[in-house]
């Protein structure tokens, strides 16, 4: 018997400490012929989606998909994404999540098992390969570092100020 990815597990438990914070879970999507999403949203194989409660509609994330319903340009998509395919889960505001290495799929190998003589062999990773990756955002110079209280959310690079929402009536 094979053991249990441990991926859709830290999938649905980042997705959770992002909703408890109030924060924005979005998943960065390698994207292939399994996926399911808009492809004109795709941009060099990759799509980044936002999948917080208020974004999507019928969310199940089990351990083979990430399955919703989106709004994207008015038009309600249905969106399937393979747990494989996810790279990276985080959250918006903070940039805090989980990277993913790259799932490795065995296609040299047909339906029954067997191994096929005429396929190529499985590319070789190099060190120049460009993967998703998360860093820490430096904390204020002078600041401690694990003792204080949280720090205050990011501020927009345009104005230098806190995002605000306005409320429109």
């Amino acid at each position: 018997m094979t053991e249990t990815s441990t991926k859709p597990y830290f999938i649905r438990a980042l997705h959770e400490w992002c909703t408890d914070n109030g924060y924005t879970p979005y998943v960065a999507v390698a994207v292939d012929e399994h996926t399911v999403v808009p492809r004109e949203h795709v941009q060099d194989g990759q799509i980044t989606l936002n999948i917080g409660t208020l974004a999507t509609n019928k969310l199940v994330m089990g351990n083979d998909y990430i399955e919703f319903q989106a709004r994207f340009g008015g038009v309600t998509r249905q969106i399937s994404v393979p747990v494989g395919a996810v790279r990276a889960i985080y959250a918006r505001e903070t940039g805090q999540g989980m990277a993913f290495e790259p799932a490795v799929r065995d296609d040299t190998q047909d339906a029954s098992g067997a191994p096929q003589t005429d396929a190529p062999p499985p590319p070789q990773s190099d060190a120049t390969d460009e993967r998703p990756t998360l860093s820490a955002v430096p904390a204020p110079s002078g600041s401690d570092t694990g003792d204080g209280p949280d720090e205050p959310p990011p501020t927009s690079p345009d104005t230098g100020s806190r995002p605000r929402l306005k409320v429109i009536k």
